[in-house]
């Protein structure tokens, strides 16, 4: 089993930066995909940044340029750098782990939910213009 906590989560104006962290505990083996998702009021979640076990990463074309996903394995933490924030960057947050997906050479994507085992529990972003 894994556990995932999200923090960072906060309130900011249009322009500013916020980084997400998400922490793991439990079955913290890194060699599998993780992956940042956002749900914004009466829409789907959408998969935001994926990084795999050799570092390679995902975005979503909305936030590319913007946003950055790391990770720091002997701290089995998850980051997520975001810049230029714009309202419709406005949601709920989420990280997530696979529990099968190791690498994303053949994934030009992020990718989808059904891809990831577990789940936090979700930070808050909000943008004001």
């Amino acid at each position: 089993q894994v556990h995932l906590v999200e923090s960072g989560g906060g309130s900011v104006q249009a322009g500013g930066s916020l980084r997400l962290s998400c922490a793991a505990s439990g079955d913290t083996y890194s060699g599998y995909c993780m992956g940042w998702f956002r749900q914004a009021p009466g829409k789907e979640r959408e998969g935001v940044a994926a990084i795999d076990s050799d570092g390679s990463t995902r975005y979503a074309e909305s936030v590319k340029g913007r946003f950055t996903i790391s990770a720091d394995n002997a701290k089995n933490t998850l980051y997520l750098q975001m810049n230029s924030l714009k309202p419709e960057d406005t949601a709920m947050y989420y990280c997530a782990r696979s529990n099968s997906l190791r690498i994303l050479a053949d994934i030009e994507e992020v990718p989808p939910e059904y891809e990831y085992d577990y789940w936090g529990q979700g930070t808050q972003v909000t943008v004001s213009s």
